[in-house]
């Protein structure tokens, strides 16, 4: 049957596109695979000229299934379930890439794309590595392609295909009317695309410049964390055990870095569209992306070591093993569904739990019988390090951020553990102090740790040396940190004095490590940033947890609430007593603020509202206005969500969201809550 107003062509290129990906993988796999195992030069070479050819063939593919997939969400051909399903004609055209990130098909594709090119940059420059690395690269993007397959093999469906028709994908299965007749068995009506007006739209959530670049930025970190990973693997396999660390640390250092920078812009993110209001909210999406990291920059620090000292080898095998499983778990964590009620941005499930947890198990599990099998065979230096050494400390450091990862992820799985184990463990009724109460420990033994280290030598320092180069700097970090401690206004009262005592130490520690390795730059290094890599990167890390401890400590509900109070229903996290309900046109006190509800806009078919809340301070002339909104997740069952809108300062934010809305089908005033936080 032929249906008016389908366009059938790009999909099917689609679908070409899709199998020779996989097929083109599966060949580059096993070309390299041969071409490690050859030993014959001549019978090497032709397997890896193949499996190059193959690999492009992949990556051509890649980036035309990309280009196809656009081009339907770009021209609105919503006969394409992933064009209804995360676009609509209303979409500005900055977003239309975000609609690739919303869907779990788009980004496996986006994942599989960095693939491509970091294995086209290790063909030009892996050398000797080339056959051994990219198999373990090509064998990953056989799984990826996988995920965006769509085949039935012996009735089991094998990936979701983006390209699958609206019709065929069940969705119109509950609109008899776009039938032949009303049984939904029968084929749909030729002209059932004349009542399809529009897509579902992109989640309101993601409309935001952040997720435009992040999930770009942040799946390239994870991408990248195979390259250390198939080093380490390669390096077993062929019982090359310490060369693989020389080519291995740029990479390694690149992978931290993007993946970093990726977790900091989903921060910034989670801080302008979701109603954190801080830095960082545990949430498990955010963990499943922390921990991977904080193993790699075990790693880096491991591989450091092994430079420097010949020590440490067998944990730095170990690190790049953990961090690129834990980016494989989190996959599994953040696209099975188990989170759905944990987490407000992570995927549902497709029905591929699994696939997921296969292409987990068969990279994990080979790769730690593997290392196991030959740890003996890992040479190891007998003596132990000097503990005046810095190699010694730089092992503590990196053993400190591995434990912490696993702290971490054992409390973000507390799902997995309820649904395997069949438990009903709950939640901690305060998930961020329930973090925050252990990793302050870890912050404090690492912010020491990155102050004084820099000032120690690989394998024994001298004891006059190390306090002759300490003293002044440590010297200068204990004035200043008290100062700050005592006229700072640091407060925690609430979660009791000791904790309170743990945050007075953090913020101390944190100043040590920003003025300890500002002054190792010219101490130690002459004042040549371009050689202080290592202090520049801790003063950074200072700063970081500096500014971290200093806002969370100045939180200040503004909004007490002085009117009518709003009662939020017992599944509500919001507090009535810390929601100021406005009436439009009407001024209510908020801090040294009067505050006015101006005005209101609403999207009907969104159920988006959009306020004008104008803010006019009491004791100077300072005013401003802010534009928060709401909408009720029709994406979702999530209810109520909030885009919140901020005032920044230099050494604060007015923070504001929308907590409650009337009911427009029921009430016909104009009043709203709003929660303000500074």
């Amino acid at each position: 049957m032929d249906y008016f107003g389908e366009h059938p062509l790009p999909g099917k290129f689609g679908h070409f596109f899709i199998v020779l990906s996989l097929v083109a993988s599966v060949v580059a796999t096993f070309s390299y695979f041969k071409a490690t195992r050859s030993k014959n030069n001549a019978d090497g070479g032709y397997w890896k000229k193949l499996a190059r050819s193959a690999f492009v063939i992949e990556t051509v593919s890649v980036v035309a299934i990309f280009s196809i997939l656009f081009y339907i969400i770009h021209n609105h051909l919503f006969e394409y379930k992933y064009a209804w399903q995360h676009s609509s004609l209303s979409l500005e055209f900055k977003y239309m890439l975000a609609c690739f990130w919303e869907g779990q098909e788009g980004s496996f594709l986006l994942w599989s794309f960095w693939h491509c090119i970091l294995g086209l940059i290790l063909i030009k420059t892996s050398k000797q590595w080339e056959a051994s690395v990219m198999t373990v690269v090509s064998f990953a993007q056989v799984c990826l392609a996988t995920m965006i397959a769509g085949l039935y093999i012996f009735n089991w469906k094998m990936g979701s295909n983006p390209f699958i028709l609206l019709r065929e994908s069940g969705v119109l299965d509950n609109a008899p009317a776009l039938h032949v007749n009303f049984d939904v068995n029968q084929a749909m009506r030729p002209d059932y695309m004349a009542s399809i007006k529009d897509g579902n739209d992109l989640n309101p959530l993601l409309q935001n410049y952040w997720m435009v670049i992040h999930p770009p930025v942040l799946f390239l970190g994870f991408a990248s964390t195979i390259v250390p990973f198939a080093f380490v693997i390669s390096g077993l396999w062929l019982k090359k055990f310490g060369e693989w660390t020389k080519p291995a640390l740029p990479w390694a250092l690149f992978s931290s870095a993007v993946l970093g920078v990726g977790i900091m812009m989903g921060a910034a993110w989670a801080y302008e569209s979701l109603t954190f209001g801080g830095y960082w909210a545990w949430d498990p999406v955010e963990n499943a992306s922390l921990v991977p990291w904080l193993i790699l920059i075990a790693g880096v620090h491991t591989l450091l070591i092994y430079k420097h000292s010949g020590h440490s080898l067998r944990a730095a095998h170990l690190f790049f093993i953990f961090a690129f499983g834990f980016i494989l778990y989190s996959t599994f964590l953040t696209r099975s569904g188990i989170l759905g009620d944990s987490s407000v941005h992570a995927f549902t499930d497709l029905g591929m739990n699994w696939q997921l947890l296969t292409f987990l198990l068969i990279f994990v599990l080979p790769a730690f019988i593997l290392f196991f099998n030959r740890y003996k065979e890992i040479p190891s230096i007998k003596k132990e390090e000097s503990a005046s050494s810095r190699e010694f400390w730089m092992f503590i450091g990196s053993l400190v951020f591995f434990l912490s990862a696993i702290v971490i992820i054992a409390k973000t799985s507390l799902p997995v553990f309820n649904k395997v184990f069949n438990l009903k463990i709950a939640a901690p009724e305060d998930p961020e102090f329930a973090y925050n109460q252990i990793q302050i420990f870890v912050a404090i033994i690492i912010a020491v740790l990155t102050g004084f280290t820099q000032y120690l030598k690989y394998k024994s320092t001298p004891t006059k040396f190390f306090w002759k180069k300490i003293f002044l700097p440590t010297l200068i970090a204990v004035a200043f940190a008290t100062l700050v401690i005592a006229f700072g206004s640091i407060d925690y009262t609430k979660q009791g004095p000791m904790y309170l005592g743990a945050i007075w130490l953090a913020v101390a520690c944190s100043i040590y490590t920003i003025i300890a390795n500002t002054a190792y730059i010219w101490i130690g290094m002459k004042g040549k940033p371009g050689l202080a890599g290592g202090s520049i990167a801790h003063f950074g890390f200072g700063l970081v947890l500096l500014g971290i401890l200093l806002s969370s400590s100045k939180k200040e509900i503004l909004s007490y609430n002085k009117g009518m109070p709003v009662d939020f229903g017992t599944a509500s996290k919001e507090n009535s007593g810390e929601n100021l309900t406005l009436v439009k046109g009407l001024s209510m006190p908020m801090g040294k603020f009067d505050v006015t509800y101006l005005s209101d806009s609403a999207h009907p078919k969104k159920q988006q509202w959009y306020y004008k809340i104008h803010f006019k301070s009491r004791t100077d002339n300072e005013e401003f206005t802010l534009q928060p909104n709401a909408f009720v997740n029709y994406k979702g069952n999530e209810g109520l969500m909030a885009n919140p809108d901020s005032r920044h300062y230099w050494d604060h934010d007015v923070f504001t969201y929308v907590s409650a809305l009337p009911n427009p089908d029921k009430q016909k005033d104009t009043s709203t809550g709003c929660d303000q936080q500074g």
